[in-house]
């Protein structure tokens, strides 16, 4: 791995070298600094005589090519996707019936809600499945508890969304034609008051968690209340987050299965996709409630979190499949779930697939290996390393998986902490920041990077490309002529460095500080990267000559996710590598994170306990996403996006570096796939394949590990 990445970095020397000793590129008139940015008041400028560089760009971004292999998603009507109704008769797998027949379970259709959601054969690849099989997967995080709730994971990888249901839906969002929104899920139907301050969600009615217990409006009221709304319980959400322009979103039971929004605006579709996957997970209020400090005085919040450890099998659940085996940092078995409250149009209860089994790792090289090998069935291809052999693979007679491309969402960008205060704490950090705010010196970093020549340096191919950062091409809100594109011009970083004030003054190859505190010392920037996305640590690797060369030193070190974290929360970091969110691909459905309007974003401009200085350009980002979270018309929000990207990629925002594709690697057993299913868009790729209609042939199914097993729990 370490000759590897040393390769990298020697082959972007080489590029560079070649680079510096030819003519430099010709481009268009020099374009000027963006009027509304603010300037770092030190170092001093160097008079405007003695730059003589004619300053580059911006250019046109170039469009991207399509990757071979990638299909267009086949795209349905809601009703087409999902349905609530009373079918004449309800179906389980043949080896249930012992269950009934002994009085552990009821019968099926007593177990299924009033109107089960029914996903429509219109929409299914593959048709009415059948029973039987399992999927096996890696996971390579560890499973903390199974409070979700209250922030733990249970391993992420796919594991979380089995476990967890949510009001609405957003991962099959891709499949929709008709509207930009998410699916029902538990809240089956809705509708908004005439003059669009009041959201009415209706419930499913008769659903049951896997215990048998009754899901009701209460379990969504005790969600809202104790878990999302309580200050001292760690959720995914918290008040800031259902706030409008500072004003208290509300919501209120009506009876057992209606539930009742209010909001400070008219109309706000947006705050649909915060009741969705991970931001409004439901949580049983017959297990939490007893646990929870507000109503148990021998509970504190540290214990409550912890209540529910990951071995205490099975946990209560919506989702299709429930945990029965685990053993630390191997494993993990999950068996269908008897009260699961979906079918198909004929009855049949969901899920057709009876096991999921994950194999437990340290990296998630892990599950690539495993699928290459044969012994997993599914693997997201985000690390553009494993791309090759991945391909190479697959066209072996006796490989079982196929790849499929998605649209351009694997974006890798390099960040720099815009922030005046947070995590300031000597006169180096604040000169750095002035600096990292000053519009040039973005620019002159972005302008010293030879983003095509890192792209092949990583991947030789097609499979990634140049990006100076904003919206992802693969995003439904993306223009091509949105963007403002600073070429790759190291003459242009030497001459905006020398108009910042700095000069080699030492002869050491690396400017110096020519005023202020910080006067006489080396240009030097700390860099940082996951070290768990190997692509992140090449293009660091690979971004340290590159800079050297305009005469940054930047001194790099990868790190754990966790040390990174907790230093963006702390904002004790300078520069960062890292691999994008979604976002960048699908703004709608994470508006907030788009401009600094909540305290955690964007993650180069948090806000610690001073107030954020926010620069004009900011400002005019922060009116453009309220206006588009807000707006109700697709293409009035799509105006906005291309005034939005161009603000931010004039601006130097953040400095991307390269795009490409997610490929998504699943066996070829399964059946009712979507085509064109996307490894990362709305949503992960277990969110997004409807898992619960997967199905296998009887001749293609793998032998499972715990046949004929369901979760029973003891009854107290």
């Amino acid at each position: 791995m370490k000759m590897k990445r040393l390769g990298i970095a020697l082959y972007v020397l080489v590029v560079l070298s070649l680079v510096l000793t030819s003519c430099a590129p010709a481009a268009p008139a020099p374009a000027e600094k963006p009027a509304e940015e603010e300037v770092a008041p030190t170092p001093t400028p160097v008079p405007a005589e003695e730059v003589k560089v004619e300053l580059q760009g911006p250019v046109p971004y170039p469009a991207g090519k399509p990757m071979p292999g990638g299909r267009e998603p086949i795209k349905y009507n809601i009703d087409e996707l999902v349905q609530y109704k009373a079918l004449p008769e309800y179906h389980q797998p043949a080896w249930m019936d012992k269950f009934v027949e002994e009085g552990i379970l009821p019968p099926v259709e007593e177990r299924l809600p009033k109107e089960p959601q029914v996903i429509p054969k219109a929409s299914m690849t593959d048709g009415i499945g059948v029973y039987g099989g399992l999927w096996r997967d890696f996971s390579a995080c560890p499973t903390e508890g199974w409070n979700l709730g209250a922030g733990q994971t249970q391993g992420w990888f796919g594991i979380n969304i089995i476990y967890e249901e949510a009001l609405v839906v957003s991962g099959p969002i891709f499949m929709r034609k008709d509207k930009i929104e998410p699916l029902p899920n538990l809240a089956k139907s809705w509708e908004w008051s005439e003059d669009g301050y009041e959201l009415t969600m209706h419930l499913i009615e008769g659903a049951k968690w896997s215990d048998g217990e009754p899901f009701t409006a209460d379990d969504v009221m005790f969600t809202w209340e104790d878990i999302i709304l309580d200050p001292n319980v760690n959720s995914w959400t918290s008040r800031t987050s259902w706030q409008i322009d500072g004003q208290d979103i509300t919501l209120e039971k009506i009876d057992d299965y209606t539930i009742k929004w209010t909001f400070p605006v008219p109309f706000p579709v947006q705050k649909l996709f915060d009741m969705d996957e991970y931001d409004f997970y439901v949580v049983p209020a017959h297990i939490w409630k007893p646990l929870h400090p507000k109503y148990n005085p021998d509970m504190d919040y540290v214990s409550f979190e912890k209540a529910w450890p990951p071995d205490k099998l099975p946990p209560v659940t919506m989702g299709p499949w429930v945990a029965v085996e685990y053993k630390t940092d191997e494993y993990m078995v999950l068996r269908r779930n008897p009260y699961y409250w979906k079918v198909d149009e004929e009855g049949n209860q969901l899920p057709y697939l009876d096991e999921v089994y994950f194999e437990k790792g340290s990296t998630g090289v892990g599950r690539t290996l495993g699928t290459l090998a044969g012994s997993l069935d599914h693997t997201n291809l985000e690390n553009p390393s494993t791309f090759l052999e991945t391909l190479k693979r697959m066209q072996e007679p006796d490989a079982h998986f196929y790849v499929e491309w998605g649209p351009e969402t694997l974006a890798f960008s390099l960040h720099v902490n815009q922030s005046a205060t947070l995590g300031v704490k000597t006169d180096r950090d604040r000169e750095l920041r002035k600096l990292f705010r000053d519009f040039r010196f973005r620019r002159a970093v972005s302008q010293a990077i030879d983003r095509d020549g890192i792209a092949q340096a990583i991947i030789r191919g097609p499979f990634l490309r140049a990006w100076p950062g904003g919206l992802y091409p693969g995003s439904p809100y993306f223009d091509r002529e949105s963007v403002v594109y600073y070429p790759y011009s190291p003459e242009t970083s030497k001459a905006l460095l020398a108009e910042l004030g700095f000069k080699d003054t030492d002869g050491n190859g690396i400017l110096n500080w020519t005023t202020g505190p910080l006067a006489g010392q080396d240009l030097v920037i700390s860099l940082v990267a996951n070290e768990d996305q190997e692509a992140s640590v090449s293009i660091a690797e690979a971004l340290v000559p590159m800079l050297g060369a305009v005469g940054i030193q930047v001194n790099f070190r990868p790190m754990k996710p966790t040390v990174i974290g907790d230093m963006i929360i702390s904002g004790e970091w300078e520069m960062w590598v890292s691999r994008g969110g979604q976002e960048y691909a699908v703004p709608f459905t994470r508006a907030r994170m788009l401009a600094p309007i909540a305290k955690e974003y964007p993650a180069w401009h948090r806000e610690g306990e001073e107030p954020r200085q926010l620069r004009p350009f900011e400002e005019e980002l922060v009116r453009i996403v309220s206006e588009f979270a807000l707006e109700p018309d697709s293409d009035k929000r799509k105006e906005l996006m291309f005034e939005y990207n161009r603000i931010f990629t004039e601006n130097i925002y953040d400095i991307g570096v390269v795009i490409g594709r997610y490929g998504l690697a699943l066996a070829k057993r399964f059946k009712n796939v979507p085509v064109g299913c996307p490894t990362f868009l709305y949503q992960w790729t277990w969110a997004n394949c409807r898992p619960e209609q997967i199905w296998v042939a009887p001749e293609d199914q793998l032998e499972q590990l715990r046949p004929g097993v369901i979760p029973i729990y003891e009854k107290e």
